[in-house]
């Protein structure tokens, strides 16, 4: 199984390239991500590579960092999702993009993934919620934050905040992004209200 490459790039598709790697010629299927930054032609490249062996052929998926990678092997474990699909997700999104749609509950945003229609989107964000602990890379998590009214009234703050951002139009990804970087910048506890305030202005929506 092949499970880096490291070389000279040789040539480029629109959803393939070819490592030259001492005289031999790999074609890696890749997202369009991963294309767009690739350096130019002749260049030296590393790939982080997945290896299909399947009766009738031999397929080489690469991806430019091993989070990628792992995320695609991920993406594929979802009835539905083979390989195309899991490439048109991570050409859509980063990784990291994926893993925070998942904590969020953001069906919308594997919609943008060619291939990916409305039921898919729900199967992917409720069987990939369990698994976001296996990346390597940092993804925002909601941690509850104290708050005795909130409490009282059955609610969580930071999905309150993230409740609150949605209404006034901004997608649920980035809100709970905002209400994550916000919640951990005021140490885990915050009232509602300055919550809300403080993931606007990491929205950019409230100046000061």
């Amino acid at each position: 199984m092949i499970a880096k490459l490291r070389g000279r790039l040789d040539s480029t598709g629109e959803d393939w390239a070819v490592v030259d790697v001492g005289g031999v010629g790999y074609m890696l299927f890749c997202a369009s991500r991963t294309l767009a930054a690739l350096p130019p032609v002749g260049e030296a490249v590393e790939f982080a590579v997945e290896t299909h062996v399947r009766e009738d052929h031999i397929h080489l998926y690469g991806f430019s960092t091993t989070s990628d990678r792992e995320m695609f092997r991920t993406l594929t474990t979802v009835q539905g999702v083979g390989a195309k699909v899991g490439l048109a997700i991570l050409s859509a999104l980063s990784a990291e993009q994926v893993a925070q749609a998942i904590a969020a509950g953001d069906q919308s945003a594997f919609k943008r993934a060619s291939g990916v229609g409305p039921k898919l989107a729900a199967r992917l964000v409720v069987e990939l919620k369990d698994k976001l602990g296996a990346f390597a890379f940092k993804t925002p998590t909601i941690t509850p934050i104290a708050n005795k009214a909130a409490k009282a009234a059955g609610g969580n703050v930071m999905e309150d905040a993230v409740s609150a951002l949605v209404n006034l139009g901004y997608p649920r990804m980035d809100a709970f992004g905002a209400v994550s970087r916000a919640a951990q910048a005021a140490g885990g506890t915050a009232p509602l209200g300055a919550l809300i305030k403080n993931s606007l202005r990491e929205l950019g929506g409230v100046d000061g």
